[in-house]
């Protein structure tokens, strides 16, 4: 068993945190707001820190599951940072979702002090990190992807290492990409199914059984007729995913017509008020 910190109680940190612990592990959770990790470890066990230094010091491994890049770098980095209270041959890992560009630059500095570094973000939604059961694509050095490989098993079902640092992130920005077309396509299904006076149900129950067939299409379909929206992932932070998504295809030259498009309709989305609302709202902006 291992001596872990995990920084960052959020919708998915909290589950994660919560089995690291179940799995025997000993965990020193660490929140900006600190009453969160308090009322973690009342729920759960374990200790809360003060710091992310605090927090991360004498352990074996540091995992990070915050918001965006500012997060990231305020966790990790300054005298406060996990980075000031890690010793050699500890490893860092990021579950958040993040660009590449400040994976690579934390990989790079995590070194020059004997850290290792993996960027690891995650895939499944609150769901699947409250059932252990994420995916995580992972980026960074063979030799610290092994040992993390079986600590991460308390709550993934899939893990892979898909390269160097910053391949993680960027397997994730593909996720989102596809995520989103996904999604568009399954609102504008639905909506003209209305429109021609379809059954929704009767129709979902014949193509979802054949090329059509999505996760997407198997859990979204009903809340999206019922105009429900309140499961999953957030219209802001897809908008935050999709920016960096954009912001690496022009560095890298990819073409993502499609995924510029949805952006501005998670645009309007936001506009009708629905920045809280999960990403299968895109359907509301057909039915205004």
């Amino acid at each position: 068993m291992a001596d872990i910190a995990f920084l960052g109680l959020g919708v998915m940190g909290f589950p994660m945190a919560r089995h690291l612990l179940a799995k025997g592990h000993r965990v020193t959770v660490y929140n900006r707001t600190e009453a969160k990790a308090r009322a973690f470890v009342e729920k759960h066990g374990g200790v809360s820190a003060p710091t992310p230094r605090e927090a991360a010091r004498g352990q074996e491994f540091v995992f990070a599951c915050v918001g965006n890049d500012d997060d990231l770098r305020s966790v990790a980095l300054g005298e406060d940072g996990a980075f000031a209270g890690l010793s050699p041959g500890a490893v860092f890992v990021d579950h958040t979702t993040a660009s590449a560009e400040v994976e690579r630059e934390l990989h790079a500095l995590a070194a020059s002090a004997g850290i290792g570094f993996v960027d690891a973000p995650v895939s499944g939604g609150q769901a699947g990190a409250e059932n252990g059961a994420l995916s995580i694509m992972c980026g960074g050095e063979e030799k610290d992807y092994e040992r993390i490989e079986p600590v991460i098993g308390a709550y993934a079902r899939a893990a892979r290492l898909m390269g160097p640092p910053g391949a993680g992130q960027l397997t994730k920005m593909v996720n989102q990409l596809c995520i989103a077309g996904l999604v568009q396509g399954l609102a504008e299904g639905l909506h003209f199914a209305r429109r021609a006076g379809l059954d929704a149900e009767a129709v979902i129950s014949v193509i979802s059984k054949g090329a059509a067939q999505s996760w997407q299409m198997e859990n979204r379909w009903k809340s999206m007729t019922k105009g429900e929206f309140d499961f999953g992932f957030a219209v802001d932070w897809m908008r935050k995913d999709l920016a960096i998504c954009l912001e690496e295809a022009r560095r890298n030259g990819a073409k993502l017509p499609a995924a510029a498009l949805i952006d501005q309709f998670y645009a309007d989305v936001q506009a009708m008020g629905g920045g809280r609302w999960d990403t299968s709202s895109l359907i509301a902006r057909l039915d205004r």
